[in-house]
């Protein structure tokens, strides 16, 4: 197999990966939008949870986003240049995804709801 059909099949495949990110954060926008505005309101309210279903459409995007990241500079071009890029990108998609998880579950990833702790408490 000729390396160079290789490097194009993989940068092909991240292309697609790259492309379905970004299709899912717009029908996070959409889905989300759609719902703020013929659901109706739910126990957070509609401005909250819009901005919940918003945020878990942007996660999911940005999941994706990484994986294509990762997968075109590895099998790809992986030069010293190319990795540290990586690096600095993968660090920027983590904080923005800790920021938004934070955002929609109003807690850290590794503590337990509120509600859940109320809960056991009883």
């Amino acid at each position: 197999m000729d390396i160079e059909v290789f490097r194009s099949g993989v940068e092909q495949v991240g292309l697609a990966i790259d492309g379905g990110g970004v299709l899912i954060i717009v029908l996070g926008i959409l889905l989300a939008a759609g719902r703020a505005l013929w659901r109706p309101s739910t126990a957070l309210g509609r401005y909250r949870q819009f901005r919940q279903d918003l945020g878990r459409g942007i996660l999911l995007g940005l999941e994706f986003l990484v994986a294509a990241d990762i997968i075109r500079t590895v099998a790809v071009a992986p030069t010293l240049e190319s990795v540290l890029v990586l690096g600095l990108i993968v660090l920027i998609r983590t904080f923005l995804s800790f920021a938004l998880q934070l955002e929609v579950d109003g807690h850290l990833p590794w503590q337990r709801p509120q509600a859940t702790e109320s809960a056991e408490n009883k």
